[in-house]
């Protein structure tokens, strides 16, 4: 999931550096990022995850936790994040929200198919749809959703097929499109049937021009095709933005197309717009947030610091002023 992408003219360098194992060596070892990360990670535990998500479901709002890992190089890694993700589903399953009745569920994670093995060498299509499997059967018995997460473009082949597949047995699934990809407005127009559920974002990743919009106008442009694409279709739109004009013509949209509150919901990340977030649960509507948590949020940081100035010149701010 993410926030508006394009603005940050230090983007493309961010980027790259978030790829680079020497920068993050570097600054995963200064004592100052690890308090700026809090802003938008709730900690390394699933124990941290999960008070952080009780804070946030006693708001009124609604989680989607995710245990940040992905380019999983081997089966073992894979086995782990399906054991820590299966831990915290027997967690999820103990609160009273997993126990709500029908409708729009409270409780989600949020899984990478790159975590669960998908670019493994051999059979990485299988690995990864056999742990996603396992993860869906699990979160059926456990009252919470899932949301499979989109990453860069030359993944988003597999994920969907993976997507489409699991739907036969879980048509609860969720899976994320990116607006900047050039082929989004086709995908949405595919995936938006009856009781299929779409995160729309923008896009988090370095993409080439080939297949990704690059300008902000042209990004705005597709999100809003997209976006009306699903609230026309007959599935549950999550519209992941923290832009205020995406925000304002969402409820436009759900308006003119007859939806109500239960039929879409809003979505942004921990730690950005929380008074926004605040201010739209109060009015009614559905509103989740993403929840981070792990060891591993290098490149999920990296990729917040990206979207955005404003997080940049947090992050600036905060190593050279003292505390």
């Amino acid at each position: 999931m993410v926030a508006q992408v394009f603005e940050n003219p230090l983007r493309p360098a961010i980027l790259a550096a978030a790829r680079s194992t020497t920068l993050k060596a570097a600054i995963t070892r200064a004592p100052v990022t690890r308090s700026i990360v809090k802003r938008f990670i709730a900690g390394e535990t699933r124990a941290a995850a999960l008070t952080a998500a009780r804070a946030i479901l006693d708001t009124g709002r609604l989680i989607s936790i995710d245990h940040l890992g992905e380019d999983t190089t081997d089966e073992a890694q894979a086995g782990a994040a399906v054991a820590e993700y299966l831990a915290l589903l027997s967690d999820l399953a103990a609160l009273p929200e997993a126990r709500e009745p029908g409708g729009v569920r409270p409780l989600e994670v949020s899984v990478k198919l790159s975590a669960l093995g998908q670019a493994l060498p051999v059979d990485g299509r299988e690995i990864a749809l056999a742990n996603a499997r396992t993860l869906c059967a699990a979160a059926e018995r456990s009252g919470v959703w899932i949301t499979v997460d989109a990453e860069d473009h030359t993944t988003t082949d597999s994920t969907l097929s993976i997507v489409r597949e699991l739907r036969a047995d879980y048509p609860w699934l969720g899976a994320v499109l990116q607006s900047y990809l050039r082929r989004a407005e086709t995908d949405c127009r595919a995936l938006a049937g009856p009781d299929s559920r779409i995160r729309l974002c923008k896009g988090a990743y370095r993409e080439p021009d080939l297949v990704a919009f690059q300008a902000k106008a042209d990004v705005d442009a597709s999100y809003l095709r997209c976006l009306r694409v699903l609230m026309e279709g007959g599935g549950y739109p999550m519209v992941a933005s923290h832009d205020p004009a995406i925000i304002a013509e969402t409820d436009s949209m759900a308006s003119g197309t007859g939806r109500d509150a239960a039929d879409f919901e809003h979505q942004m990340l921990y730690g950005i717009r929380d008074g926004e977030q605040l201010r739209l649960a109060g009015l009614g509507a559905q509103m989740r947030v993403y929840l981070p948590y792990g060891g591993q949020w290098y490149g999920y940081f990296m990729r917040r610091l990206a979207e955005r100035p404003a997080n940049l010149g947090f992050f600036v701010r905060s190593v050279f002023t003292r505390d």
